[in-house]
């Protein structure tokens, strides 16, 4: 499989040109799912023209294999759980698994979150961009989050995605998009030519920029 997106910020105009309907609108706003979603949806707010915020969910990956998620976590103590792959695991190594996390999502949440005002998402249309779909259960945490904010409208926005996270999360949005859906999807990073860690640096200059 040969890639199909130099990097992130190329998947991000991807995105971006699939979403010009929700150009310049006021009640709009853009997520970037930290870290890996967040380089793509400064490029998607910057070219739609409307403001860019993070949002921190947590990853659970199993643990031989860390890019599989089990589950995810998000702020106000949000988990999801992806049953078909939590239930291989032992009730420790879950346990394990999500207490070091936890800590991590708290963290992020102080460094990213610490110096902005509250999410406010109140009857606003809200767009999710993540780097990829693998099993989906980060993106389900996400979208859990958003509306629990009191999002009007949720839009879900991934280059790339597995069919069958695509299935599923396509029931608990209101639109999703995500122009890459290969049967035999394999890893994310199987789709970028540059699918680098994203560094705390680049998730804070990417903030700056978009002001």
């Amino acid at each position: 499989m040969r890639h199909v997106y130099r990097d992130r910020l190329v998947a991000g105009v991807a995105l971006a040109d699939r979403l010009t309907r929700y150009a310049g609108r006021s009640d709009t706003i853009v997520l970037g799912l930290v870290r890996g979603g967040v380089p793509m949806a400064a490029v998607v707010a910057a070219r739609l023209r409307v403001p860019l915020d993070v949002l921190v969910v947590r990853k659970l990956g199993i643990p031989w294999a860390r890019e599989v998620a089990f589950g995810a976590l998000g702020p106000g103590g949000v988990q999801v759980l992806n049953d078909d792959i939590a239930s291989r695991l032992e009730p420790d190594e879950i346990a394990e698994v999500t207490e070091r996390e936890a800590v991590e999502q708290r963290r992020r949440e102080q460094r990213y979150r610490a110096d902005r005002t509250p999410l406010d998402l109140a009857g606003r249309t809200t767009i999710l961009v993540d780097d990829g779909l693998a099993t989906g259960a980060t993106a389900r945490a996400a979208v859990t989050v958003a509306y629990q904010l009191g999002a009007a409208r949720v839009v879900l926005a991934a280059p790339v995605g597995s069919t069958d996270a695509c299935a599923g999360l396509s029931r608990i949005v209101d639109e999703l998009v995500c122009p890459l859906r290969p049967r035999d999807f394999g890893a994310v990073s199987r789709y970028y030519s540059d699918f680098h860690q994203v560094t705390d640096l680049e998730v804070a200059s990417a903030l700056a920029a978009n002001g």
